[in-house]
């Protein structure tokens, strides 16, 4: 029979559904169940694309056993961290600062008041590796809560109060100067593997946010190393097995194997690496017009759209690591992995040799059972590129015969906005009018499903149908950041209306009026045990430089001074944070280099918006490598942007005006001039 779970809208939240295991999801009414039988909380936090989640279900939570021991001496309580980052972030700081670690599945232990006690990640089903069991961790607390309930009560107590002390300060460190950017480019520098070209660590994340600001120094600063630093971490992203080499996008992290050979993926791919990513390569192209780096970017784009856009226009989370290996097993990069005999049968013997070659697969195996992933190893000699690319095509359509991965079909609207972003400026780029169509699309739902009628965001939907759960900072920013783009865009200024309503909101309902500090919920969100509050990225922008970012777009397109303060207020964390951990700092970083830059603000006017000299010059500002400049296009009498007021053709022909720091540049209506002005 299934458990409370049952009419979730998270498709994590649905995998654990039918588990015997009496699952509440959260909410006042769980709480509440804890205190009237007087047991703890256990609150499991994962996400649907999570592997050690689903290695966990299926060892502990679909045991029957165990299932009846936690149903008795707990109440249950399942989130989707991707549902409620606010949930995940409070307790994930706890098990951080008490076990020096933290990751997904997260379990924490809790009073019926909230407060936690105890933490940890996956537990096995039996000790090893000097991890108790599941089942012993399940006892050990039970125990204590019986029989030691002052201690667990003072413990949890403390937890609670040491949480709550935590307090952001950026000192005096003001906003970021030319003195910042080059203090976090010289830290960088240190934490770059020079031979590999990645940072240094035997984990390694795409650095998406760090890399856009390298890209924004060597616009703004002239800086050599920053580009080429820039152009090693994507060149080895993508050549790595990190880059799905047959059908394009990204997976989520590789790992160093210990005994050497290629790095390993973890191949869950995430919507927003890969929004990020191909944002990150269309931008590399601007700055060097590298054919590698357009075909990424647009191999990218086309797999957000094939694999991730749904019925409903917008664009689903993930897609898992697992999948059937033809056995009827669920095994971790079955989808993605290929044997010699594999090649042979999928491309005969002599394109075989070719593709084990060029992509790295061996007769021992580079993962697992003789199993390689896909990678683009360095070495001697050329490939006929057209011979390779008909290789993939066909390894793509005997790909497609293996079962699928799974998706989450949630969609997000912070990383529909990364998306959105992404893909408008990938299409004006490329001369792909089809993408942009599609963040077009995208951008349609996020107002139609997801915004209220004062604007207030929900964060997630499914189906068509909205979630419950209210948007944090990151929906706010990141949506405002993808319509900022679409705006510069289409020359359409409703999307510049619409990311105000949304910026409005940031203002008032995220922000600490006295200090300019910005809180990832906002101020009539649910209370939790903290307000959670962090300026630093993660696998995404924080919400909190993500909305610097945004406030500063809008504010150079209405020159608002309230919207422009707002940003610089914010960034004054990027002072204090960037030269020290920049690393995690890095789109505060980026944004920081579009402050010190103006930002410039272009408009560009025209007889008509499809008059080829017009979108000639259009196009022009659009790559236009200035950090953060915004773009309004449109006719000399249009009221869509406010930067087009009393903006004339010149001499009747189109025209571009480039300002910054209240100071304007002559017009001019030569596409090279307009170049060089932009840092093109």
């Amino acid at each position: 029979m299934p458990n409370r779970l049952a009419q979730a809208t998270s498709p994590y939240l649905l995998q654990h559904a039918d588990n015997p295991v009496d699952w509440w999801p959260w909410g006042a009414d769980a709480f509440e169940e804890a205190r009237r039988r007087d047991v703890p909380v256990f609150l499991s936090v994962g996400y649907s694309a999570c592997h050690w989640c689903h290695v966990m279900a299926h060892e502990s939570f679909e045991d029957d056993d165990t299932a009846a021991y936690m149903n008795e001496h707990f109440v249950s309580v399942k989130v989707d961290r991707e549902e409620r980052p606010d949930i995940d972030a409070v307790y994930m700081e706890a098990v951080q600062a008490a076990t020096g670690q933290g990751g997904w599945p997260m379990s924490v232990f809790m009073t019926p008041d909230g407060e936690p006690f105890y933490f940890g990640t996956y537990f096995p089903p039996e000790a090893r590796h000097g991890m108790p069991s599941f089942r012993q961790v399940l006892e050990g607390v039970h125990n204590a809560w019986t029989n030691r309930r002052d201690e667990v009560g003072e413990v949890a107590r403390k937890i609670t109060r040491d949480l709550a002390r935590r307090e952001l300060s950026t000192g005096d460190a003001g906003t970021p100067t030319g003195e910042t950017q080059a203090l976090a480019l010289l830290q960088l520098t240190r934490d770059i593997d020079p031979a590999s070209g990645w940072f240094k660590g035997d984990t390694k994340f795409p650095p998406s946010m760090v890399i856009e600001f390298l890209l924004r120094h060597h616009a703004r600063a002239g800086s050599v190393a920053a580009l080429e630093m820039a152009e090693g971490l994507c060149g080895a992203m993508a050549r790595s097995s990190l880059y799905d080499q047959v059908g394009g996008g990204f997976h989520r992290y590789v790992l160093t194997p210990r005994h050497g050979g290629p790095l390993v993926p973890h191949f869950e791919k995430m919507l927003y690496d890969n929004a990020l990513l191909c944002r990150v390569y269309a931008h590399l192209w601007r700055a060097t017009g590298s054919d590698f780096a357009r075909r990424v970017a647009l191999a990218t784009a086309d797999f957000m759209v094939g694999e991730l856009r749904t019925v409903e226009g917008g664009f689903a989370s993930a897609l898992d690591a697992d999948s059937d290996d033809g056995t009827g097993r669920h095994v971790e990069g079955a989808y993605y992995v290929w044997t010699p005999a594999q090649l042979r049968e999928a491309l005969g013997a002599e394109d075989a040799e070719l593709a084990a070659r060029c992509f790295g697969v061996t007769e021992e195996g580079t993962f697992e059972q003789g199993a390689s992933v896909l990678q683009l190893p360095v070495q001697e000699g050329v490939f006929d590129a057209d011979r390779v690319e008909s290789v993939r095509r066909r390894l793509l359509a005997r790909r497609a015969e293996r079962p699928a991965p799974g998706r989450d079909d949630k969609v997000v609207a912070a990383w529909n906005g990364l998306a959105i972003a992404a893909l408008a400026e990938t299409g004006a780029y490329f001369d792909r009018p089809d993408l942009v169509e599609v963040a077009v699309g995208a951008a349609d739902l996020l107002v139609r499903l997801h915004m209220d009628e004062h604007a207030a965001l929900r964060r997630t939907s499914k189906d068509g149908r909205a979630g419950a759960n209210a948007g944090v900072l990151e929906d706010y920013a990141d949506v405002a950041e993808g319509f900022l783009a679409l705006a510069s865009v289409t020359g359409e200024g409703v999307w510049l209306e619409f990311a105000g309503l949304l910026l409005g909101h940031v203002l008032t309902r995220f922000a600490d009026p006295e200090t300019g500090a910005l809180y990832d919920t906002a101020a009539d969100a649910e209370q939790l045990i903290r307000r959670p509050q962090d300026p630093t990225d993660n696998a995404t922008p924080s919400g909190w430089s993500a909305a610097a970012g945004a406030l500063l777009g809008y504010a150079a397109h209405t020159g608002s001074e309230a919207h422009r303060t707002a940003a610089e207020r914010a960034l004054s964390m990027v002072g204090a944070l960037g030269p020290r951990v920049p690393r995690f700092t890095g789109w505060g970083l980026a944004v920081a280099e579009a402050l010190l830059d103006g930002p410039r603000e272009v408009a560009v006017v025209g007889p008509s918006l499809d008059d080829a000299a017009s979108t000639a010059l259009h196009r022009t500002a659009l790559v236009g490598t200035a950090p953060g400049a915004v773009v309004a296009y449109g006719t000399p009498d249009s009221e869509e942007f406010p930067l087009l007021a009393d903006r004339p053709l010149v001499h009747g022909e189109p025209a571009a005006y480039v300002c910054r720091d209240f100071t304007c540049d002559a017009p001019t209506t030569d596409p090279d001039r307009l170049r060089t002005a932009l840092g093109g």
